[in-house]
């Protein structure tokens, strides 16, 4: 049983994401993206052990980085993803043409051919800049998506964020026992499943190598492409200096396919996703929000798996 303490600490977290999101609906999209600028710097300064894991990571994708062009780019992941946030919370709030205007895309017609052969599509996302803004966009152009994502405590908290995508059009599904039937439902009648796919949250994924060290990613993507015949089409979303702007972008399917048994056919169809995911984070690695240990060398590896 939780203690007061642990009570009244989770009310507190459920409360300032509500008092934060409604600060962000009432605030202009200008005056909120300088409300970014101004306390990210404060928040990378108080959360030294992310600022740290984030520099790690940034030096992975682009080892030339020099001392004061990592604390710069590690700065701009906090501001990222503080933006994120606030964009997140404004985003029921506004019309389907204001998301259209501010969102462009190139390849979405990867997405478009793949649901034309009527077995679903699997996004492989990472951890990149506003992908709730595109999630948005899909569901206003009418497709069906069911997004997985990390069970949060304190469950409310979960709760919250789940009906805050919910009223974007997605349909939330916890990371867990139920996640694989319910991605197979969604793909049998042709929908669209997202999955972030840059982080072995529960352990016991695939090894691969990803920027140059071996680390494990989850098997999921190609497992259940695999099992269902629908095709994984990696996509990066990214922020634009623009007020509110983003940017899409869609690879072509990944080849997956059997090489042998199953075990290693995951393993190859891994691998390919993962050299995808590489090519789009390079693209903007300071708005790649992983401020977690992801590679074994990292402190605290493991320690974040779910059990």
């Amino acid at each position: 049983m939780a203690s007061a303490f642990d009570q009244l600490s989770d009310a507190f977290t459920v409360g300032g994401y509500k008092v934060g999101s409604l600060i962000a609906r009432l605030t202009p999209a200008p005056l909120s993206q300088g409300a970014v600028a101004l306390l990210a710097p404060g928040v990378a300064l108080s959360l030294r052990n992310k600022r740290h894991m984030i520099e790690r990571h940034l030096k992975r994708v682009t080892p030339s980085l020099s001392s004061l062009a990592l604390r710069r780019a590690s700065q701009q992941a906090f501001d990222s993803y503080m933006r994120y946030y606030t964009e997140s919370f404004r985003l029921p709030s506004l019309s389907k043409k204001y998301v259209d205007n501010h969102l462009s895309v190139d390849g979405f017609h990867h997405i478009e051919t793949a649901l034309e052969k009527g077995k679903g599509v699997i996004v492989a996302l990472p951890h990149l800049g506003g992908w709730e803004w595109a999630g948005r966009w899909m569901a206003d152009r009418g497709h069906h998506m069911t997004v997985i994502v990390e069970p949060l405590n304190p469950p409310e908290l979960f709760e919250w964020f789940a009906k805050l995508r919910s009223d974007l059009g997605m349909r939330v599904v916890p990371l867990g026992p139920e996640a694989a039937p319910a991605i197979l439902a969604a793909l049998k009648k042709n929908e669209i499943v997202c999955l972030l796919s840059d982080r072995d949250i529960q352990g016991g994924g695939v090894e691969v190598e990803f920027f140059g060290e071996k680390t494990t990613l989850p098997a999921g993507p190609a497992m259940l492409s695999l099992r269902s015949g629908a095709p994984v089409i990696p996509v990066g979303v990214y922020f634009t200096s623009k007020v509110d702007g983003h940017h899409g972008v869609v690879r072509p399917p990944v080849n997956i396919e059997r090489v042998g048994g199953l075990r290693e056919s995951v393993a190859a169809g891994m691998q390919a996703i993962a050299h995808e995911l590489e090519g789009l984070i390079r693209r903007a690695p300071e708005q790649w929000h992983l401020f977690q240990p992801n590679w074994p060398s990292d402190p605290g590896y493991g320690e974040h798996f779910l059990r």
